[in-house]
């Protein structure tokens, strides 16, 4: 079969997987049964991961040691969620429940990623822009400098030798931006935190990433503490959900200060910084009222609609900047092509 850590699913397959999979089991069809009938239709991983569930379902072993043995489709929260649901006889209420936090989820991804199209988009023209001029333009105009035998300023000098770099060790240089990317993608992989905390503190970015990863931490502590979880232990698996170093201490703070047998919005209160005072008083209100799984839901949603704002906010920031930005540079690089002609024509003139 291989080895299922390996194996991953997009969210496509897997939101069809959990919608699938609950409405057979709300209709009263026995799981294996379900599942035989998922196998019908599915291909690739999502194939592999259905025998591989359908197997263990035989041997007489839970949904939840399954999921658990695939950590690139499901998170520790998803697995323990199942487990959860399992132990409680209501696993066809929670496969809809997760379908229902995926979409969200994939919703709250396409929003982000939205944002960055146009971003990324300019960084792309700009180096079309820089290939077209040392492929074309650069070399033409050093044939002339190197014929007259001009003095030429730093920045022209960079420019040819990048222009004759490209042109002249062409195999070494596409070899070299392979392996560079390699290697960001290798690291990116292996200390994929390290290198989003990294950004994260980008002054435009560090408020955005905070109130993305306090959605994300809200949104997967109710569904944990829907499912009849103790509060310790959700808040230990949601540590792993953050991204952001700074959240993920607030939210050890806060699981260290309920084991403690203090209550979670005090928690939150010792770290004003992180959590904002109306996280605060949500959970304060669904600490009195005992429904602060129904409070972590509203905090999430709330979150979401803060975050759209800021995507919007910070796309609008983002844009003049990077224009702005890369304007100059390809103006500077405009500018170490003409200065030299210009000294020409003035000798020319003083002649």
């Amino acid at each position: 079969m291989g080895k299922t850590e390996n194996i991953t699913l997009s969210n496509s397959d897997k939101l069809s997987m959990l919608s699938d999979l609950g409405t057979m089991l709300s209709a009263g069809i026995p799981l294996l049964e379900s599942v035989d009938a998922l196998l019908e239709d599915a291909k690739g991983n999502h194939k592999k991961f259905l025998q591989v569930l359908r197997d263990d379902l035989t041997q007489g072993k839970h949904v939840y040691f399954t999921f658990s043995k695939f950590p690139n489709v499901f998170s520790r929260v998803t697995t323990s969620i199942v487990k959860a649901s399992e132990e409680a006889g209501t696993l066809d209420v929670t496969l809809k429940d997760l379908k229902e936090n995926l979409k969200a989820d994939m919703e709250f991804s396409d929003k982000v990623k939205s944002a960055l199209v146009y971003p990324l988009f300019i960084v792309f023209v700009f180096f079309a822009v820089l290939l077209m001029i040392l492929i074309v333009v650069v070399p033409k105009i050093s044939d002339v400098f190197s014929r007259l035998r001009v003095d030429l300023p730093l920045p022209t000098k960079i420019l040819i030798f990048m222009s004759n770099a490209l042109l002249s060790q062409t195999i070494l240089v596409i070899l070299g931006i392979a392996v560079f990317s390699f290697l960001i993608f290798f690291f990116y992989k292996k200390q994929k935190k390290l290198l989003l905390n990294l950004i994260f503190k980008l002054p435009i970015l560090s408020a955005l990433a905070k109130d993305i990863d306090l959605t994300k931490f809200s949104r997967n502590l109710y569904l944990l503490l829907n499912a009849g979880i103790p509060i310790t232990s959700a808040l230990e698996l949601t540590e792993n959900v953050v991204v952001n170093r700074s959240v993920e201490l607030a939210v050890k703070h806060a699981k260290e200060a309920v084991a403690s047998g203090k209550k979670l919005s005090e928690g939150f209160k010792s770290n004003r910084r992180i959590f904002p005072s109306i996280v605060i008083r949500i959970t304060q209100a669904g600490e009195r009222s005992g429904s602060l799984d129904k409070s972590m839901s509203d905090i999430s949603d709330f979150l979401d609609y803060q975050v759209s704002s800021k995507l919007k906010t910070t796309t609008a920031l983002l844009e003049p900047i990077l224009l702005v930005s890369i304007g100059g540079l390809v103006g500077g690089m405009m500018l170490a092509i003409i200065a030299p002609i210009y000294g020409l024509i003035g000798q020319v003139g003083g002649r």
